[in-house]
């Protein structure tokens, strides 16, 4: 293969890859925007007595998510689900509200949407039956998040709450945490 013809194949290889290179690489993927992470109010949780499970959403600076109650029909509302498992009952998830905000993409309409820290709670009671030991609460998160200017695709992440359960409720103890309990 001659030098030229070496080249000219660099070149070709070289551009089909800068067309293959994402556009906006620069943009996140909806499941970088947002970490959630559980919190128990309790630990250990007694049987027969109702906490609740703090799910808090830490949102990337420069972005939202689109609250739980929309101001739009197309708007995508945060929902998070949880699949409980034997020996727990779970009541109604309280979403905060959210604060209206007008965006480049939403001209003059001003949308419902989280931002920064923002905490959903999860009511649950411990049945008299629940298993005793480590427990956990897998829940799926969906939402979607947007910038000032766009909106990424909706996404679901997983998150987790890990109970320990225990037989008493002189052994529970409320969790130290500012979440549940602000001073």
């Amino acid at each position: 293969m001659s030098s030229l013809s070496s080249r000219f194949a660099t070149t070709l290889v070289a551009a089909a890859l800068l067309f293959t290179l994402p556009v906006g690489s620069q943009t996140p993927s909806g499941k970088d925007v947002v970490a959630p992470e559980a919190f128990a109010s309790h630990d250990p949780v007694a049987r027969g007595m109702s906490f609740q499970v703090a799910v808090v959403l830490k949102i990337r600076s420069g972005f939202h998510v689109n609250a739980r109650e929309v101001t739009e029909d197309y708007l995508i509302p945060t929902d998070l689900r949880a699949e409980v498992p034997a020996g727990f009952k779970l009541g109604p998830v309280a979403y905060p509200k959210g604060t209206l905000q007008t965006f480049t993409f939403s001209k003059n309409k001003k949308l419902n949407v989280y931002s920064g820290n923002v905490t959903i709670l999860l009511p649950l009671s411990v049945l008299p039956t629940a298993p005793l030991g480590p427990q956990h609460v897998p829940m799926k998160l969906r939402y979607q998040a947007c910038s000032t200017e766009i909106c990424l695709p909706p996404v679901t992440k997983d998150v987790d709450a890990t109970l320990n359960i225990v037989a008493s409720t002189s052994a529970s103890k409320p969790a130290d945490s500012e979440i549940f309990f602000p001073k």
